[in-house]
């Protein structure tokens, strides 16, 4: 079977207490992440090439399951490249480039890209996430025409998070692809 679920990690790779990175190791066989060069210091037309290198290898449909600096590289993947290959996005604590100061830092991620994505998305936000407020993800889902899903008081929605292995992500990740994650596991 192929790995129908790409993982597109924001700063320091999403670390191993992190969501992703556990439904990685609980499913190797249905996701692989999409590795940068330098975690660190995000530089969009390297994320952004690293991401199509990954896509241009696809031979069957796959989700993109991104998270803060991920979504953003996949909203500038969208804005310069396509594939049949990708049915979906779902898009997880998208992070404010062009407000927040904590990414000061990034290269090339500035403007956000506002265009429709091609493909069914959905954003998922938190009311308290440092790196964006949910206005900003509200409005990013719009310009998107993504479905938005507001948790709560659930901060970056990362490791920090306390989200384990996320059971309500893997939810929301399985009423977007249609695969059942709870009778996947080896």
């Amino acid at each position: 079977m192929s790995q129908p679920f790409l993982v597109i990690p924001g700063l320091a790779s999403s670390g191993p207490l992190h969501w992703q990175s556990i439904w990685q190791q609980q499913y190797p066989h249905l996701f692989k992440r999409v590795e940068q060069d330098n975690w660190d210091w995000p530089v969009m037309v390297d994320w952004v090439g690293r991401l199509q290198e990954e896509v241009s290898r696809l031979t069957a449909p796959v989700y993109l399951v991104a998270h803060s600096m991920g979504c953003i590289t996949v909203a500038h993947w969208a804005q310069q490249f396509s594939s049949e290959f990708v049915k979906g996005a779902m898009l997880v604590a998208p992070a404010d480039a062009d407000l927040s100061r904590r990414l000061s830092f990034v290269e090339g991620f500035r403007p956000i890209p506002s265009a429709v994505l091609p493909f069914k998305s959905i954003v998922v936000a938190s009311t308290n996430d440092m790196y964006a407020s949910l206005e900003r993800s509200t409005e990013m889902a719009s310009r998107w025409g993504s479905e938005l899903i507001n948790l709560g008081e659930k901060g970056h929605l990362n490791a920090v998070s306390g989200l384990g292995d996320w059971p309500e992500g893997k939810s929301v990740l399985e009423r977007l692809s249609g695969v059942k994650l709870s009778v996947q596991l080896k």
